[in-house]
């Protein structure tokens, strides 16, 4: 499915209203240029500071929090310098794939979301 194109400037809408109305209503906003989102919301609506470049960064310090491991550890499990996966993290380094292999394993993660 193509990502919707999101400007800078963006409203989310909530309505009540009758069932029967449902369709013709989303309809009616869709033509207007409105995204129906569902329950789902992409994460560059949810998450505007982050970009292409930064999101390896970000989902590695969630990993490493998530399995409350600290730099040191993380670093020791997959032979690497404490500041490089600190410059990983804040997108000073890029994560290459064998190296995201390395981190994915240690993270109990899949490599390609460090891609």
């Amino acid at each position: 499915m193509k990502e919707p194109h999101i400007d800078a400037d963006v409203v989310e809408l909530k309505f009540v209203g009758p069932l029967g109305k449902k369709v013709e209503a989303i309809q009616a906003l869709q033509s207007l240029g409105f995204v129906n989102l569902g329950e789902a919301l992409p994460w560059r609506l949810a998450f505007p500071e982050y970009d292409e470049k930064s999101l390896p960064g970000v989902v590695l310090a969630g990993a490493r929090g998530k399995e409350g491991i600290t730099q040191r550890e993380l670093a020791g499990r997959v032979g690497l310098p404490q500041r490089h996966i600190s410059e990983m993290e804040r997108s000073k380094r890029p994560i290459g794939k064998e190296m995201a292999k390395k981190l994915g394993a240690a993270l109990h993660i899949d490599y390609r979301a460090l891609l």
